[in-house]
């Protein structure tokens, strides 16, 4: 067990490393395959129509995917998954079914591979982002340990690639990692064990002037509402005792500004690899990153909402769990009760006529594009 949480701890270490240095992720598949057990690993995105697929970063992968695979029911129904859940090929059909498709046959059997096993990532309206792994005939079928595997690591991939989207440069490669990152919408703080701030830039700056969400006392980083100051310390002071204390404290801190604005933050330990060198010379052991949810209305929205009648309540559900996710992270977004988001959810389901939140997502992307059937 003991050998089992420092495998985890080191990959945990790898994928972060990652979203500071893009270079580092197909090192980061590999290690991830091989805890969860295959031999053939990547990060997906398609658009939500199906029409358009691309492979982030993958490792193992010897022979392209066929661009069919893409359409088919069976890549599909991977992507419609709950985000973080883990998705086998028998939750989805018959391994037999599966073994008489062309993809199975002319690309996965002249391989060896037998297995899948995926995790959506994040999902907008547009498109959905997913990590999966391919199992050999020697790994067997996917089972109650690689689940527990995925679980454990998935939030941790997710956490890495929402960062690495908000950084979306190399900073690790400059002489100054906070030096680069005042071009950045989010707002971001580097901060030590305690939480005293030894760098903000431009965006975390205004946030902290308009003194909403967080403001500084005796030059330390802190929240207008208690309760998340007291998750933010915590977050703080694990980050200082490496990169698995940090992800027991979830993947995003909910804040909720004086005025009722929602902003969600996200902490990157600094303490190994490439993060350390990029934090070093700020002596700091942690990036927080803060931004606001991402639920504003659209004229496609409003569409959606007269369309089925919804409440504004409603299509502000409706649009958290395209834009943030399952329950939990919706009901963290609003700041209200999982119970509550639940409730405004089963009469989504009735007013729209569908089943599962993904048919939710589904709906949504239907309005995304001309091109959606």
């Amino acid at each position: 067990m003991n050998d089992g949480r420092q495998q985890l701890s080191e990959l945990i270490s790898v994928v972060y490393d990652a979203a500071i240095d893009q270079s580092l992720w197909e090192n980061a598949i590999e290690s991830t395959a091989s805890f969860v057990g295959g031999v053939v690993a990547g990060l997906y995105c398609k658009d939500a129509d199906a029409q358009y697929g691309l492979i982030l970063h993958s490792f193992g992968i010897v022979r392209p995917l066929p661009v069919a695979l893409i359409r088919h029911p069976f890549a599909a129904e991977h992507f419609l998954a709950e985000i973080e859940q883990p998705v086998a090929t028998a939750d989805l059909m018959p391994y037999d079914e599966l073994a008489e498709t062309g993809f199975y046959q002319e690309w996965a059997r002249p391989q060896g591979l037998i297995d899948f096993v995926s995790a959506v990532l994040d999902k907008s309206a547009t498109s959905v982002a997913m990590f999966g792994v391919f199992r050999h005939e020697r790994n067997g079928f996917v089972d109650d340990e690689t689940r527990h595997r995925m679980r454990l690591i998935v939030p941790h991939i997710r956490r890495a690639i929402i960062i690495a989207r908000l950084l979306d440069l190399k900073v690790a490669e400059t002489g100054t990692f906070a030096d680069t990152l005042d071009g950045l919408d989010a707002g971001l703080y580097l901060v030590d064990e305690g939480g005293r701030i030894v760098h903000a830039n431009a965006a975390g700056r205004a946030i902290l002037n308009a003194g909403d969400v967080l403001y500084v006392a005796a030059r330390h980083l802190a929240a207008c509402d208690a309760q998340v100051n007291q998750t933010l310390r915590e977050v703080f002071a694990a980050a200082g005792q490496g990169d698995a204390a940090l992800g027991t404290k979830g993947i995003a801190i909910p804040l909720i500004g004086k005025d009722g604005e929602r902003y969600i933050a996200h902490a990157l330990p600094l303490t190994t690899g490439a993060r350390r060198r990029a934090g070093m010379a700020y002596t700091a052991v942690a990036a927080l990153f803060v931004r606001k949810a991402a639920l504003a209305m659209s004229s496609r929205s409003e569409i959606i909402g007269k369309m089925f009648k919804l409440t504004p309540t409603e299509l502000r559900v409706l649009l958290a769990i395209v834009e943030v996710g399952g329950v939990p992270e919706v009901a963290a977004a609003l700041g209200v009760a999982d119970t509550t988001v639940r409730s405004h959810v089963s009469r989504l389901f009735q007013k729209t006529g569908t089943k599962r939140q993904a048919d939710l997502v589904k709906l949504v992307a239907g309005y995304a594009t001309p091109m959606a059937g």
